[in-house]
């Protein structure tokens, strides 16, 4: 929350230049990390004030020259709950924690998923967890979506918070993924360089949105592995991490991962996928106190192994 305060701030300076619009629509467009219907909270709740009188009427247009601040309350931290929930363990010392994340496993409690999170999971595992890295989601310095099953990295210190965060902010970190793939790339490799943000209609999903509409740089590189006729393995690997990046690229590319609810075709591939075809497969890092590199590898699960098996049979059959 206190980045939301930042970007406020940093957005203030831009509200002069408003156009006659809603104030929620237009707030939800400068915001892209607040869904309006949260933006029409606060403002229901007196926090938006505008040209320096609290606002709490949604509907009324905004236009140039006007002035807006917006203030987000503190969050009240959340009752997190300790559950004995198995964990497959990749690697672990004093410092930190690599796991093997399943399907449908959240990583955090967040609305609709209050508990049975890998959070919930962690407090069990790792009784001095709380605290590290924040309170409502502690340790955890990078994520998976809930159906990306794969290597996962924890940190167990907050010298191993701290470390792991510098190392994906400089991108010396490595994180490489395998997805199946709709259709076939026309080069061996490449480079995917669109911004990414909150989609401007559908707030649950992300988009490539430009950087002067609150997109973020975003940075996928990829590698043909497998050309399985109408699919394609590719091996990913990101150099930054925003969420959704590899699904929102490689739809964006003409080339959506199998089996995505959200960005994929709906195709169906004989195969019943618990969601998308992709795996975090490898995680290169530095070892937060010797320095040591350490390189974790993550079986693909059976059914992406399954799913493998399948498009090659279907190849081997029309070849």
């Amino acid at each position: 929350m206190t980045e939301f305060n930042l970007q406020v701030e940093e957005y203030s300076d831009r509200f002069a230049n408003t156009s006659g619009e809603r104030l929620d629509r237009y707030l939800a467009q400068e915001l892209p990390d607040l869904s309006r219907s949260r933006i029409q909270q606060l403002i229901e709740q007196g926090n938006v004030q505008l040209n320096a009188k609290v606002c709490t009427t949604k509907k009324i247009n905004v236009k140039a020259g006007d002035r807006i601040t917006l203030e987000i309350p503190e969050v009240q931290p959340l009752e997190l709950q300790a559950e004995a929930i198995p964990l497959d363990i990749l690697y672990e010392d004093d410092q930190l924690l690599v796991l093997n994340k399943p399907a449908g496993l959240v990583v955090h409690p967040a609305p609709g998923h209050p508990d049975g999170t890998l959070v919930n999971a962690l407090l069990a595992h790792c009784p001095n967890l709380p605290g590290i890295g924040g309170v409502q989601r502690p340790g955890i310095v990078h994520r998976l979506d809930k159906d990306t099953t794969g290597a996962i990295a924890i940190a167990k210190t907050d010298i191993a918070y701290q470390s792991l965060q510098a190392q994906l902010q400089a991108k010396t970190a490595r994180r490489e993924y395998l997805g199946v793939v709709y259709g076939a790339p026309k080069t061996a490799s490449g480079s995917i360089d669109f911004p990414i943000g909150r989609h401007p209609q559908d707030r649950k999903k992300m988009a490539v949105v430009p950087t002067e509409k609150g997109g973020r740089s975003a940075i996928t590189h990829w590698q043909i592995l497998e050309r399985l006729g109408n699919y394609t393995l590719i091996l990913f690997q990101l150099e930054t991490g925003r969420t959704h990046q590899i699904r929102v690229h490689s739809a964006k590319i003409g080339h959506p991962i199998v089996g995505d609810p959200v960005y994929g075709s709906g195709r169906s591939v004989g195969v019943n996928l618990p969601g998308q075809a992709l795996h975090a497969w490898r995680l290169k890092l530095q070892h937060p106190v010797s320095e040591a590199w350490i390189e974790v590898t993550a079986p693909p699960t059976q059914i992406f192994t399954t799913l493998l098996e399948v498009l090659r049979r279907r190849v081997a059959i029309s070849s």
